[in-house]
């Protein structure tokens, strides 16, 4: 099993930040590194809502399957996916925090075929990269919202310190 989780502060009210992190249908206006969603349920974003998420991770473009398993608006929501052997669940939080919305990702990974737990130490080497392209999610959202520049806290800045980020986001 590999789990990590990812903390940052958005500008904006929670119902606003939960808001732009579930417009679904948008995402890759939003976001960056998404490149399309293909939407599979009809009908408003909630409990149920499925859909294709195609990104460019590693030099290569990736699609997968997600659906909408919890949701507490604007609280939380709760993104599940099954792919390559492994059950994928991605919980997002939303806190107020100052004036902003303290958003925390908790994703969590269990392999669930033998193919799976057979590699899963070489899916263990796929949490770096994959850490950092949900932190850049987060400060791509944060540009969504209004935000300007800012430092994200960032472990593998070559001095342990802060990092030059690309848009608005804090720890």
């Amino acid at each position: 099993m590999s789990n990590f989780s990812i903390s940052r502060v958005l500008p904006g009210a929670p119902e606003r930040v939960f808001q732009i992190l579930t417009d679904f249908p948008n995402a890759a206006k939003n976001i960056g590194g998404i490149e399309r969603v293909e939407m599979l349920t009809e009908g408003p974003v909630g409990p149920g809502t499925r859909f294709r998420e195609t990104r460019v991770f590693m030099k290569k473009e990736a699609t997968e399957e997600m659906e909408v398993v919890g949701w507490d608006p604007p609280r939380s929501y709760t993104l599940g996916a099954f792919s390559c052997g492994c059950d994928f669940r991605t919980q997002v939080s939303f806190v107020p925090e100052g004036d902003g919305t303290r958003v925390t990702m908790d994703f969590e990974s269990t392999p669930r075929t033998l193919a799976a737990k057979l590699s899963a130490p070489l899916g263990a080497l796929m949490m770096g990269p994959m850490k950092k392209c949900i932190e850049q999610d987060l400060i791509d959202a944060g540009n969504a919202l209004g935000g300007g520049a800012a430092t994200a806290d960032r472990g593998d800045a070559p001095d342990g310190g802060q990092a030059p980020a690309r848009g608005w986001a804090r720890s």
